[in-house]
């Protein structure tokens, strides 16, 4: 459990991180019929040269994969990189369980019928617990983490849509200069969206090859589904995710990036040294298992910052998440 003092600093750094107003995006564009099958696009603030085109950065944001907590609080972090001279996607996608089903794993379905997440969820609400998990609801499948296949069939089809949808939303974008990036539950999508074509054969959402990325800067990933299970990460969100018992282990090869290596793609993980939320042991395990593999991946860990200053425009920490993405894209 964390100390006071440690409590105290992540609660501060939470209100700081959802202090910011909500920013609305200059296009949106659907890739289902689900109304949380939308992605956002932010053009690139400034002026361009004409006929420039400029990185594309596709941001998963974060709530341990539960409904109440949707894109609007990464909207500010959406802009902060605009007014960087990226362009960006900012992707919903399908969180919490079915309406009227007790848990993500308990139908196994990931049809596009109603769900409990809402895309219109304030900023302000997203915070209260978008880290921790304790934010409550509405109905017991809005506290519920994920839904099984749902969220990852979504972020595939997401990924899958995002060019055609880019050309026509953001025609100042390169999608050959795309750049995945994710805080938390978001940081554990954009791994696994970046390993899709190392998934096990039957997985649906495997592709043939590597999906054309200049890399992925995870923030704060729930990056090892094994070691977040033991320190009870988010009230337990990996189970809800993926179903109790046998189902979890059954499920982990097809959705724990730590399971998904080596990829091939350049990856760089953003930590902070003093996250009680995701604590730092989930993303060296990561880094670890893919040493074993044999596959270098960045592990940037930023002193006395916690889990919510990686996505706040407001503090040091956020720059260094601009910088790493920047290293990859330009």
């Amino acid at each position: 459990m964390p100390d006071d003092a440690a409590a105290a600093r992540d609660a501060a750094e939470e209100q700081s991180a959802f202090s910011h107003p909500p920013v609305d995006p200059d296009a949106i564009a659907s890739y289902g019929d689900h109304p949380d099958q939308v992605i956002d696009f932010y053009a690139p603030r400034g002026e361009t040269a004409p006929g420039v085109l400029v990185p594309l950065v596709v941001l998963l944001h974060g709530g341990a994969w539960r409904a109440p907590y949707d894109r609007r609080h990464v909207t500010p972090l959406a802009d902060f990189l605009a007014r960087r001279g990226f362009a960006v996607a900012n992707v919903e996608y399908r969180r919490g369980a079915e309406e009227g089903s007790a848990g993500a794993g308990a139908s196994g379905s990931g049809g596009a019928g109603s769900g409990s997440g809402s895309a219109s969820a304030s900023a302000s609400g997203a915070g209260a617990g978008a880290g921790s998990g304790s934010g409550s609801g509405s109905g017991e499948g809005a506290s519920v983490a994920g839904r099984w296949p749902g969220t990852f069939d979504d972020v595939a089809a997401a990924l899958d849509a995002l060019p055609a949808l880019v050309r026509e939303a953001l025609p100042q974008a390169d999608a050959r200069r795309m750049v995945l990036t994710g805080h938390s539950a978001g940081g554990h999508l954009a791994l696994w969206a970046a390993a899709r074509h190392v998934l096990p054969a039957d997985a649906p959402w495997r592709t043939g090859r590597p999906v054309p990325l200049r890399g992925v800067v995870a923030l704060a990933p729930i990056a090892d589904f094994t070691v977040a299970d033991k320190l009870d990460v988010c009230g337990g969100a990996a189970r809800q995710l993926l179903g109790e018992g046998e189902e979890f282990a059954e499920r982990l090869p097809y959705a724990d990036p730590a399971f998904l290596l080596p990829t091939g793609i350049a990856t760089t993980l953003v930590q902070g040294r003093s996250d009680i939320v995701v604590p730092p042991a989930v993303a060296e395990s990561y880094a670890d298992a893919a040493a074993k593999a044999g596959e270098m991946v960045g592990l940037t860990l930023l002193e006395d910052v916690g889990h919510f200053p990686l996505i706040d425009p407001a503090a040091d920490a956020c720059a260094v998440v601009v910088e790493e993405i920047a290293q990859l894209a330009w």
